[in-house]
């Protein structure tokens, strides 16, 4: 049995602390539309850093568009909050601690260090948008640091939901 998540079936569960001391958890957030996660590979990733600047700078849109932003990443504390300091992200939620377990269960590829830099494992990137509902609308799960989605074209496309285009590939 495949217990990957797919679009259409519901999320597998989230509950993470926020830089900042709150607690993000999927099963009561209540998004005007959608939670929209982007899980990213941690501070060591550059290409992570200008993702996550460029999203920063349209949270405010997603916002207004009805998505609810979460970055999450495997990194400590300690990592997460250099990352939302240094990295100015100070327009995003960002929840730490994502477990190796947590990160299969949403279906990301897992790697190891290859550099002093990286920790020793942690999560590729990828982004999701979880309906109110809990179920997957759209996910985008990346085995490479250098693919990412179009942020612009994503906000542009929230409207979507409301015009009641399904969730795609749920064959």
């Amino acid at each position: 049995m495949d217990t990957k998540p797919t679009p259409g079936n519901f999320a597998p569960n989230l509950e993470l602390k926020l830089i900042g001391g709150e607690t993000f958890s999927l099963k009561s957030s209540k998004p005007q539309l959608i939670d929209m996660l982007v899980f990213y590979r941690g501070y060591h990733c550059p290409l992570c850093k200008d993702f996550l600047h460029k999203l920063n700078g349209l949270a405010g849109a997603f916002l207004e568009a009805g998505a609810n932003v979460v970055a999450v990443s495997m990194d400590t504390e300690e990592r997460a909050q250099k990352s939302k300091e240094e990295w100015g992200l100070d327009n995003l939620s960002i929840a730490y601690g994502l477990s190796e377990e947590a990160a299969r269960a949403w279906g990301l590829h897992i790697t190891e260090s290859i550099k002093e830099v990286e920790p020793q494992t942690f999560s590729e990137p990828a982004l999701f948008w979880v309906l109110a509902d809990k179920k997957i609308y759209l996910m985008d799960v990346a085995s490479m640091p250098f693919a990412r989605p179009d942020l612009e074209l994503l906000l542009a496309k929230v409207p979507a939901i409301t015009a009641g285009y399904p969730a795609r590939g749920t064959k």
